[in-house]
């Protein structure tokens, strides 16, 4: 195949990764990769860094492998080497702009991610467990006085904490467009390091990372264990927050569950207002599904939703925004596409895998795996007879979550935490209910783990 149509390909293959590994990913360790060549079933690529090298071949080569493979290329293997690339020209590290929807071609010319254009306020749909979230995200984006560095939104895959990051930049964009506003992955912020190290900009880095007038920074916790961006992101933090100016973060748990996490940045992220995503409850879950309804019937002209739908769509697919609005868009182009009513038995018919993956059932012992890791106590001590506090307290809050997220009886419980009597389980139940309301660090943990087995 000649190198004309090897590029082809490899372009095609790249439409596909936009779509499977998402915009921030791509931008960040896609779009960089020149293609080298395709011979003896090894496609082989350049990249700019070593850093950069060993991330993608652990995390994406099989993804490039199998896009190519789609595209018509034979490949075995992916082989990825780090050769001098065009670098970041000076002035735009030098020179931020702010923040915005860009075209693909400029992305990487760019120090921030683009915006997704439909992450605004005014598609944020509001409930119960998002609305501190929400309205802590409205008063940074009014642009006014800092009052509380940094805001720090947490919580699980889909439950609104990048789409409430957009909405700020966005809302910062159109109220206070003389604002510099820079926003970016933590990936994005390391990457963005690394390389101004690699080309010996490391002063146009920190005049940049440090001149802007809000930082919002995605997904946090991918700097733990990352000594070097860590310290770089820690004196950023500092010379920002000593500046008066707003930082915005976000991340899959609370700054003190991040492992790998330097002490003296966890205590930075404490002191402003960290606000947790709760997990959707059956109004909010709803409320979405009607909002993009009204959006879909404006798009599919004629199509009728019979009654129920949303209703069950609520309560069968409960952990996932994202999985509930894919369910929801699915089931409208396949309900014009076959011109047929979207009916409770067209939806069980066109969403029987994403409803079968929502009832998987989680298991007593895969709740007493988690707790142990997450006490770092011994499976065995929590099953078995010890009454010392540090393991009596976590075996309790173990119950608590067998009784909460599976349908065994009490006597069953029972049986799997080395044969307790039922009276057992219910007075641990019944002391956990007790101290939740109170005891702020166990309300946590208990969210965490639910977040960690509902995933």
């Amino acid at each position: 195949m000649g190198d004309t149509m090897t590029e082809e390909t490899w372009g095609r293959a790249r439409n596909e990764l936009l779509k499977t590994v998402g915009k921030n990913n791509f931008v960040t360790w896609i779009e960089p990769l020149q293609l080298n060549g395709v011979a003896d079933g090894i496609a082989r690529f350049d990249a700019p860094t070593k850093f950069m090298r060993d991330w993608v071949s652990r995390n994406f080569a099989e993804h490039i492998r199998r896009e190519l493979a789609n595209a018509g290329l034979v490949v075995e293997r992916v082989d990825i080497r780090v050769t001098e690339l065009r670098p970041i020209p000076a002035r735009a590290l030098a020179q931020p702009k702010p923040v915005r929807a860009a075209r693909a071609t400029d992305d990487a010319e760019l120090p921030g991610a683009p915006l997704d254009a439909r992450f605004t306020f005014d598609s944020f749909v509001v409930g119960k467990p998002n609305e501190l979230a929400h309205a802590a995200a409205r008063r940074v984006a009014e642009g006014g006085p800092v009052t509380f560095n940094p805001l720090f939104l947490y919580g699980g895959v889909g439950l609104g904490k990048t789409h409430l990051m957009h909405a700020i930049a966005h809302e910062l964009q159109n109220r206070r467009p003389e604002l510099r506003v820079l926003y970016l992955s933590a990936e994005q912020f390391m990457y963005r390091f690394v390389q101004a190290l690699r080309e010996r900009q490391i002063m146009d880095f920190k005049e940049l990372f440090r001149s802007v007038d809000v930082l919002m920074v995605d997904d946090v916790q991918f700097i733990a264990g990352k000594d070097s961006t860590q310290e770089e992101f820690f004196h950023t933090f500092n010379a920002l927050v000593d500046q008066g100016k707003q930082i915005v973060i976000s991340a899959d748990r609370a700054p003190g569950e991040i492992k790998d996490l330097e002490e003296r940045i966890k205590s930075r992220l404490q002191c402003g207002l960290v606000v947790d995503l709760h997990p959707t409850d059956y109004e909010l879950r709803l409320g979405i599904l009607q909002t993009k309804a009204e959006t879909y019937r404006g798009q599919y002209s004629g199509l009728k939703l019979a009654d129920g739908v949303l209703e069950f769509l609520a309560h069968r697919i409960t952990t996932n925004v994202r999985v509930l609005e894919g369910a929801l868009t699915r089931l409208f182009a396949f309900a014009s596409l076959v011109g047929r009513e979207i009916t409770l038995d067209l939806a069980q018919e066109c969403l029987v895998d994403i409803l079968r993956a929502s009832d998987r059932k989680v298991s007593i012992e895969e709740i007493q795996r988690k707790v142990a890791e997450h006490y770092n106590v011994r499976l065995s001590d929590l099953i078995g007879p010890k009454r010392v506090r540090t393991i009596a307290r976590p075996r309790q809050i173990a119950m608590y979550l067998a009784k909460q997220m599976t349908t065994r009886s009490l006597p069953e419980i029972g049986r799997r935490f080395g044969g307790r009597d039922h009276t057992t389980i219910m007075h641990g139940i019944r002391k956990v209910e007790e101290l939740k309301g109170d005891d702020r660090q166990m309300a946590e943990d208990i969210d965490l783990l639910r977040r960690l087995l509902e995933a």
